[in-house]
Protein backbone atom coordinates (compact mmCIF):
# COMPACT_ATOMS: atom_id res chain seq x y z
CA UNK A 1 0.00 0.00 0.00
CA UNK A 2 1.32 3.41 -0.88
CA UNK A 3 0.75 6.70 0.86
CA UNK A 4 -0.57 9.41 -1.44
CA UNK A 5 0.46 13.04 -1.29
CA UNK A 6 -3.11 13.94 -0.35
CA UNK A 7 -3.15 11.46 2.55
CA UNK A 8 0.22 12.77 3.75
CA UNK A 9 -0.86 16.42 3.64
CA UNK A 10 -4.50 17.48 3.90
CA UNK A 11 -5.69 15.16 6.72
CA UNK A 12 -2.41 15.68 8.59
CA UNK A 13 -2.67 19.46 8.48
CA UNK A 14 -6.36 19.37 9.43
CA UNK A 15 -5.67 17.17 12.43
CA UNK A 16 -2.83 19.40 13.62
CA UNK A 17 -4.90 22.55 13.15
CA UNK A 18 -7.84 21.02 15.02
CA UNK A 19 -5.50 20.17 17.91
CA UNK A 20 -4.11 23.72 17.82
CA UNK A 21 -7.66 25.06 17.98
CA UNK A 22 -8.44 22.89 21.01
CA UNK A 23 -5.23 24.05 22.71
CA UNK A 24 -6.10 27.69 22.08
CA UNK A 25 -9.62 27.14 23.44
CA UNK A 26 -8.16 25.61 26.60
CA UNK A 27 -5.82 28.57 26.98
CA UNK A 28 -8.69 31.05 26.58
CA UNK A 29 -10.73 29.19 29.18
CA UNK A 30 -7.73 29.04 31.53
CA UNK A 31 -7.17 32.80 31.21
CA UNK A 32 -10.83 33.47 31.96
CA UNK A 33 -10.98 31.06 34.91
CA UNK A 34 -7.78 32.41 36.48
CA UNK A 35 -8.59 36.06 35.66
CA UNK A 36 -5.42 36.40 33.57
CA UNK A 37 -5.34 39.02 30.86
CA UNK A 38 -5.38 36.91 27.65
CA UNK A 39 -2.77 39.17 26.07
CA UNK A 40 -0.28 37.73 28.54
CA UNK A 41 -0.60 34.41 26.67
CA UNK A 42 -0.98 35.94 23.18
CA UNK A 43 2.31 37.82 23.62
CA UNK A 44 4.17 35.10 25.54
CA UNK A 45 7.31 33.53 24.14
CA UNK A 46 9.76 30.92 25.34
CA UNK A 47 12.87 33.01 24.76
CA UNK A 48 13.48 36.67 23.95
CA UNK A 49 14.54 35.89 20.37
CA UNK A 50 11.55 33.64 19.61
CA UNK A 51 8.20 34.63 18.17
CA UNK A 52 5.25 35.08 20.52
CA UNK A 53 2.24 32.76 20.58
CA UNK A 54 0.23 34.76 18.04
CA UNK A 55 3.03 34.56 15.48
CA UNK A 56 3.49 30.82 16.10
CA UNK A 57 -0.18 30.28 15.22
CA UNK A 58 0.07 32.50 12.15
CA UNK A 59 3.10 30.62 10.84
CA UNK A 60 1.46 27.23 11.44
CA UNK A 61 -1.54 28.49 9.47
CA UNK A 62 0.69 29.78 6.68
CA UNK A 63 2.59 26.48 6.51
CA UNK A 64 -0.59 24.43 6.12
CA UNK A 65 -2.42 26.62 3.61
CA UNK A 66 0.74 27.33 1.64
CA UNK A 67 1.71 23.71 1.33
CA UNK A 68 -1.60 22.35 0.10
CA UNK A 69 -2.05 25.25 -2.32
CA UNK A 70 1.43 24.81 -3.77
CA UNK A 71 1.04 21.05 -4.09
CA UNK A 72 -2.25 21.60 -5.92
CA UNK A 73 -0.76 24.29 -8.14
CA UNK A 74 -3.21 26.81 -6.70
CA UNK A 75 -2.82 30.38 -5.50
CA UNK A 76 -1.70 30.67 -1.87
CA UNK A 77 -4.11 32.98 -0.05
CA UNK A 78 -2.63 35.83 1.94
CA UNK A 79 -4.00 36.29 5.44
CA UNK A 80 -3.03 39.50 7.23
CA UNK A 81 -1.16 38.82 10.46
CA UNK A 82 -3.38 40.99 12.64
CA UNK A 83 -4.63 38.53 15.26
CA UNK A 84 -4.37 39.89 18.81
CA UNK A 85 -6.97 37.85 20.72
CA UNK A 86 -7.91 34.22 21.18
CA UNK A 87 -11.07 34.68 19.07
CA UNK A 88 -8.91 36.17 16.31
CA UNK A 89 -6.46 33.25 16.42
CA UNK A 90 -9.26 30.70 16.53
CA UNK A 91 -10.94 32.33 13.53
CA UNK A 92 -7.68 32.17 11.58
CA UNK A 93 -7.23 28.51 12.40
CA UNK A 94 -10.85 27.78 11.40
CA UNK A 95 -10.38 29.68 8.11
CA UNK A 96 -7.21 27.69 7.45
CA UNK A 97 -8.94 24.38 8.16
CA UNK A 98 -11.75 25.29 5.75
CA UNK A 99 -9.23 26.25 3.07
CA UNK A 100 -7.19 23.06 3.47
CA UNK A 101 -10.34 20.90 3.49
CA UNK A 102 -11.34 22.55 0.21
CA UNK A 103 -8.76 20.46 -1.66
CA UNK A 104 -9.45 16.92 -2.81
CA UNK A 105 -7.15 14.02 -3.62
CA UNK A 106 -7.31 14.62 -7.38
CA UNK A 107 -5.82 18.09 -6.86
CA UNK A 108 -2.92 16.95 -4.66
CA UNK A 109 -2.06 13.41 -5.74
CA UNK A 110 0.66 13.23 -8.34
CA UNK A 111 2.40 16.33 -6.99
CA UNK A 112 5.47 14.39 -5.84
CA UNK A 113 7.56 15.88 -8.65
CA UNK A 114 5.77 19.22 -8.99
CA UNK A 115 8.28 22.06 -8.77
CA UNK A 116 7.65 24.24 -5.73
CA UNK A 117 9.59 27.49 -5.54
CA UNK A 118 9.65 29.63 -2.41
CA UNK A 119 11.34 32.88 -1.53
CA UNK A 120 13.51 32.08 1.50
CA UNK A 121 15.69 34.78 3.04
CA UNK A 122 15.43 36.78 -0.14
CA UNK A 123 16.41 33.94 -2.47
CA UNK A 124 14.34 31.55 -4.57
CA UNK A 125 14.57 27.95 -3.38
CA UNK A 126 13.05 25.14 -5.44
CA UNK A 127 11.92 21.73 -4.23
CA UNK A 128 10.17 18.72 -5.66
CA UNK A 129 6.70 18.41 -4.15
CA UNK A 130 7.47 15.35 -2.05
CA UNK A 131 10.69 16.83 -0.64
CA UNK A 132 8.87 20.09 0.05
CA UNK A 133 6.09 18.31 1.96
CA UNK A 134 8.26 15.97 4.03
CA UNK A 135 11.43 18.02 4.51
CA UNK A 136 10.09 21.54 4.92
CA UNK A 137 6.32 22.02 5.15
CA UNK A 138 5.42 19.33 7.70
CA UNK A 139 8.45 19.87 9.97
CA UNK A 140 7.87 23.65 9.90
CA UNK A 141 4.17 23.20 10.65
CA UNK A 142 4.82 20.88 13.59
CA UNK A 143 7.59 23.12 14.93
CA UNK A 144 5.19 26.05 15.23
CA UNK A 145 2.25 24.01 16.57
CA UNK A 146 4.56 22.46 19.16
CA UNK A 147 6.01 25.83 20.10
CA UNK A 148 2.50 27.26 20.57
CA UNK A 149 1.70 24.30 22.85
CA UNK A 150 4.97 24.77 24.74
CA UNK A 151 4.40 28.51 25.28
CA UNK A 152 0.98 27.86 26.78
CA UNK A 153 2.13 24.90 28.86
CA UNK A 154 5.10 26.90 30.14
CA UNK A 155 2.68 29.64 31.20
CA UNK A 156 0.54 27.33 33.30
CA UNK A 157 -2.21 26.22 30.93
CA UNK A 158 -3.10 22.67 31.91
CA UNK A 159 -2.26 20.83 28.72
CA UNK A 160 -1.11 17.28 28.19
CA UNK A 161 0.09 15.08 25.40
CA UNK A 162 -3.49 14.10 24.57
CA UNK A 163 -4.32 17.77 23.89
CA UNK A 164 -1.47 17.93 21.39
CA UNK A 165 -2.27 14.61 19.73
CA UNK A 166 -6.03 15.17 19.62
CA UNK A 167 -8.60 12.40 19.35
CA UNK A 168 -7.11 9.11 18.25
Amino acid sequence: MTLSMYQASVPVFVRGLESLSAILNKAAAHAEAKKIDPTVFINARLAPDMFALARQVQIASDAAKGCVARLAGAEVPSYPDTETTFPDLLARVAKTIAFVKGFNAAQIDGSEDRKVTLKMRGEDRSFRGQAYLFNLALPNFYFHVTTAYDILRHNGVELGKSDYLGAL
